[in-house]
């Protein structure tokens, strides 16, 4: 159709002609209403962010002398984190002489990493940067039980459907 018979057709019907796809051969254009045309535009947008996973790092700071306790509420800390589905950065600072005894902080690094290991694996190996030496811990990639759980039930219904008739 030509453009001139498409924009009279247009203005006929109180509609605008919105070009959908210029780069076709030849170009696609519909007749609609503008503002509805951007109205839906929009609302796809913002129904596609919302469906996004976006993933924070999560940091947890140590020491080289950190007591059982005080390791055990990192931990804790950063398998929340892990179970949220951030990664978390695991920090451990030296200070003075410790910087000597970089061996402890590859030790309390190698400890964490295995008590975390059910929820996470190390994406960075322990790097010491200065005076601290850091590592990342991603969470690992679970299965979706949100979608087990809708098939569970969608059994669940369809067995009562059949005994019902």
């Amino acid at each position: 159709m030509a453009p001139e018979s498409a924009l009279r057709i247009a203005y006929n019907s109180g509609l605008d002609l919105i070009l959908i796809s210029p780069n076709a051969q030849p170009p696609v254009c519909r007749i609609a209403d503008y503002g509805r045309y951007r109205f839906e535009q929009d609302k796809r947008e913002k129904e596609a962010k919302k469906k996004q996973n976006i993933i924070e790092v999560k940091e947890v700071q140590l020491s080289c002398r950190i007591e059982t306790h005080d390791f055990e509420t990192k931990v804790n800390h950063a398998l929340r984190f892990l179970g949220d589905g951030n990664k978390v950065k695991v920090v451990l600072r030296f200070r003075g002489r410790e910087m000597s005894h970089q061996q402890l902080g590859k030790d309390i690094l190698d400890q964490f990493k295995e008590a975390v290991k059910e929820s996470g694996t190390v994406e960075k190996a322990p790097v010491l940067d200065g005076k601290l030496m850091t590592m990342i811990v991603s969470p690992i990639a679970r299965k979706d039980s949100s979608k087990k759980d809708k098939n569970q039930t969608a059994e669940v219904k369809t067995e009562e459907v059949t005994s019902e008739s």
